[in-house]
This record gives structure tokens, C-alpha cells and sequence, in this order.
């Protein structure tokens, strides 16, 4: 598969989907095989949106070795082809990097989000090393997960810019650590799909970027649909003001409901399950969205004019 091949299945708003646990809190194929089925109906396909699938907004970090790869083919085999799935992969050293790289591959992933290895307090050189054996080890794209925030996660942009020649390197998620400016990402933008995970996709579209992290493109993929059909056409200060009036709410209230317990997945689930595709709780030591946090959660997306399908008891009930 050729480069372009490999860079157009990782573009759009980013779907990090959660995993479906039933009330046991094991993964509920079921339920996970119809939700894909729904994102892909609903518009979440090839080329406009991806379904990242076990990444940490999916509690994939939470998933053991033996889940993942089958919660990965479950979505696989749900969108019959129909969407790029993209698997996350979290701080491994390179060997175990590889056997899950290839375990996700020969599961049908179209691409991978890869972390620095940072339990192992990688130099510049080592994280260059570990990006090479990678992506010489497989045949599908490989999405830099840039985690300047952890202790070894940082990559500087000459490090980015070494990893030109590395084939199946296609993407960077980006965002900029305090003393780097956001717009450093216009140094590599046009060799590789930068996907915004700063808060501000329309700038990062302006500077040639090609995609965007999100809170909400699995529980209404029309919002996201619509953000980056604005921005494609380049109608940006439409873009931004739709964007806005949906992300900065959001982003608010998920401070305030992550006071009582953290678990990046949990609002996500909560949203889903207001619009009628509950799938469950987040693992524990996580807790579920309260009585309180529904309503709230609501009333939120109720604002938005969102066809919400369920009043917080409704969802609260459906989420056991």
C-alpha cells in the first residue's frame, strides 16, 4: 500500500470510541458490533471520519492483552470495510510495540495510534529508533501520538522532521508543549496528516492539518460530519463557531463531573447513552455518571438542539 493509500484512512474527526462493557464490566461484542454498525451508517466512513477503537478516551489502556484484539476485529467486522479503524497502541518497549502492531494488523486495522515508549525514559534517538522498527515491521499507517505531557512522551519537531523517511509513519497527532508554538506543526503538515489535539482544529486545518480530536463524533456524528465538511470548504469562521459552541460546553462540564471521579470515557458514555446507544459503564475504580451528572449532561446537549432520545433516568437505567 502506498503512502497516500495509508494517510487518506487517517483524516477527519477522530471517533475515539468507548468500549462497550455490560454490567460485569466485560466487553459487550453485541452491543459493540451494533454501535459500529450505527457509526457507519451514520456517516463515520472512509476518508471523512475515523473509528479509533482501544485508545485511552476507549479505556484501552484498561483492556488486557487478551480483549483488545477482539474487541478490534468485533469493529472490523462490523463496518464490513466500510470505515477506516484505527487501533491504539500505549507505552510498550518496542519488541511488545510490534507483536501488538501485528496482531492489530492481521485483525484488520487500516492504522495504529502510537505512543512513545514512555516507561522506558526514551532519548530523541530512542524514540526515533522505536518509530523505525515499527514502521518497518508492518504494512499499515502508523499515527504518532505526541504525549508531551509524560515524562519521556515529548518529541521535539526536529525529531518529527527525522521521521520523514519512515514509510508508514503518515500521521502526527499534535498538540504543543508550552514552549513550542502550535504553528511548528506547518514544518511537517505537508509530508504527514496532522491531526489537531489541542482544542483548536480550524487553525490546525488553516496550517494544512487533516483531522481532529473530539468529545463527540461517536454520539452524533452529524456535528463532526458537518465541522469538517465547513473547514474542507474553507467556510472556517463557520467552522469555529459551530465547533465552539459545542466543544467549550462540553469541555466545562466534563470538569465538573471528573471532580466527583475520573475516567476519560465516562462523559463520552454518558452522551452516547443520552442519545439512545448506551454502552455501559467505565471500569473501576471509575464511577458511573450520577442521577445529577445525566441531567446536567442533558440539559447540555439539549442546548445544542441535539436529538437526545432519553431523560436522565432513562440513561442513568440503560447504562447498568
Amino acid at each position: 500500500m502506498d503512502r497516500n493509500e495509508l494517510k487518506s484512512y487517517i483524516q477527519g474527526p477522530i471517533a475515539t470510541v468507548p468500549t462497550a462493557f455490560d454490567s460485569d464490566y466485560e466487553i459487550d461484542h453485541g452491543r459493540m458490533y451494533e454501535l459500529a454498525q450505527g457509526w457507519v451508517e451514520q456517516g463515520l466512513i472512509k476518508g471523512k471520519a475515523v473509528i479509533k477503537v482501544a485508545a485511552a478516551m476507549g479505556e484501552g489502556p484498561m483492556l488486557s492483552d487478551a480483549e483488545w484484539p477482539s474487541l478490534l476485529r468485533t469493529v472490523v467486522q462490523a463496518t464490513g470495510g466500510k470505515a477506516s479503524v484505527v487501533c491504539g497502541l500505549h507505552y510498550k518497549d518496542t519488541k511488545r510495540t510490534i507483536e501488538d502492531a501485528k496482531k492489530a494488523q492481521d485483525m484488520g486495522a487500516n492504522g495504529l495510534q502510537v505512543c512513545p515508549p514512555v516507561f522506558n525514559l526514551p532519548s530523541q534517538q530512542d524514540i526515533l529508533d522505536y518509530f523505525s522498527d515499527l514502521s518497518n515491521a508492518i504494512d499499515i499507517g502508523i499515527m504518532v501520538y505526541h504525549t508531551h505531557w509524560l515524562s519521556g512522551g515529548r518529541i521535539e519537531v526536529d525529531t518529527i522532521l527525522k521521521m520523514f523517511d519512515f514509510e508508514n509513519i503518515v500521521s502526527i497527532k499534535w498538540s504543543n508543549p508550552e514552549d513550542v508554538a502550535y504553528d511548528e506543526m506547518s514544518k511537517f503538515s505537508e509530508h504527514f496528516n496532522v491531526i489537531d489535539n489541542g482544542g483548536d482544529p480550524i487553525n490546525c486545518h488553516q496550517l494544512g492539518g487533516r483531522g481532529y480530536i473530539n468529545l463527540t463524533a461517536e454520539s452524533y456524528p452529524k456535528h463532526d460530519l458537518k465541522v469538517w465538511e465547513l473547514m474542507e470548504s474553507k467556510q472556517y469562521d463557520e467552522a469555529r463557531k459551530l465547533h465552539e459552541s459545542v466543544n467549550e460546553p462540553l469541555r466545562k462540564l466534563s470538569d465538573i463531573i471528573d471532580e466527583r471521579s475520573g475516567g476519560q470515557g465516562r462523559v463520552k458514555k454518558g452522551m452516547m447513552a443520552l442519545m439512545g446507544q448506551a454502552c455501559g459503564s467505565s471500569r473501576p475504580p471509575s464511577k458511573p455518571l450520577n442521577e445529577s451528572d445525566f441531567n446536567q449532561l442533558r440539559e447540555t446537549l439539549l442546548s445544542f438542539g441535539w436529538p437526545v432520545a432519553l431523560t436522565a433516568k432513562e440513561a442513568l437505567e440503560a447504562s447498568k
